[in-house]
């Protein structure tokens, strides 16, 4: 398994970022993101705190490989394409944008601020558009099939319009807690309860498999 989106106490996670990237070591995680909700009060202090635990624990041989990234959170859409730059600037290796989820009040434009800016991955983006989905692909931005409750609801919405594209797909979590961590076998019944197949799951392993090398390239 290889989760882009988790949270940890920096967030509104429950775990400090040592005890995350163990448990999820423990049920098998080859990496994890660790992508706390930020916005320009918190951004430096949270890359920084992630950058710093990240190193440490990568260099442990035979670790689990952790990702220091932000989840950009409710942040007004003229002022995205600063905030990713900055998160980029400031060291995140890996940007998560909080999509327009149907969970959440989210404000319209958000999805199409965050592709424009070309983050790595549109977090739960709800009713996705064809022409959301088209850019997409376009400037290379993953699409999220989620486990987590509430935002879920429209994974079969995102991967029916994500398939019909041709937009890169991954399964992430949005762990909050130890319990939101699921296995390789979990993350297939989430793919397959969106309406994709086998076929689709093992293209979704490939596409997180290849981010993780294009991160490592950064």
């Amino acid at each position: 398994m290889i989760d882009f989106h988790t949270h940890s106490f920096l967030s509104d996670g429950v775990l400090i970022p040592t005890e995350l990237a163990r448990r999820a070591q423990v049920i098998g995680y080859a990496a994890i993101a660790i992508t706390d909700h930020v916005d320009e009060s918190n951004i430096e202090q949270v890359i920084k705190q992630i950058t710093k635990v990240s190193t440490l624990l990568n260099k442990n041989k035979g670790s689990i490989r952790v990702i220091p990234g932000v989840e950009l959170t409710h942040i007004p859409p003229a002022q995205i394409p600063l905030m990713v730059k900055k998160a980029r600037t400031l060291g995140a290796r890996v940007i998560i944008g909080h999509g327009e989820t149907l969970a959440e009040p989210v404000a319209p434009g958000t999805n199409m601020a965050y592709i424009k800016s070309g983050i790595d991955i549109l977090a739960h983006p709800g009713l996705v558009t064809d022409e959301e989905a088209k850019l997409a692909v376009k400037n290379q931005v993953i699409f999220e099939i989620t486990s987590r409750g509430g935002h879920n609801t429209s994974n079969g919405h995102v991967a029916k319009l994500a398939k019909a594209y041709g937009v890169k797909m991954v399964v992430n979590t949005d762990s909050h807690s130890p319990g939101d961590l699921i296995t390789d076998e979990r993350a297939m019944k989430v793919a397959l309860g969106a309406g994709l197949d086998n076929t689709d799951f093992r293209r979704m392993q490939e596409n997180a498999q290849e981010l993780l090398k294009k991160i490592s390239q950064r």
